[in-house]
């Protein structure tokens, strides 16, 4: 990990994000989760394209591209690598 993160930390902060996730699901719209979805698989393809035009990606460069958070372009490059879209 090498970047000081406390792996501990690290898990139990994802636990609480899906624990949420649930509960928003719960109360969401369907046509508003439908949305957000495909804004999210928007920007996956995205980022593939770059990825493929510019080659592999930092989340600082991903970020100041797409006008995200480095946080929301670190998710989507984990996301991606693991679905071994990256």
């Amino acid at each position: 990990m090498g970047e000081g993160v406390d792996p501990t930390q690290m898990c139990q902060s994802l636990v609480d994000k899906v624990a949420q996730s649930k509960q928003l699901m719960a109360i969401t719209d369907p046509e508003i989760l439908a949305l957000f979805e495909d804004w999210l698989e928007e920007l996956e393809n995205e980022v593939v394209s770059l990825a493929r035009t510019h080659g592999l990606l930092n989340a600082d460069s991903l970020a100041s591209n797409l006008g995200l958070s480095r946080r929301g372009a670190t998710f989507l490059i984990t996301k991606l690598k693991n679905e071994k879209k990256l």
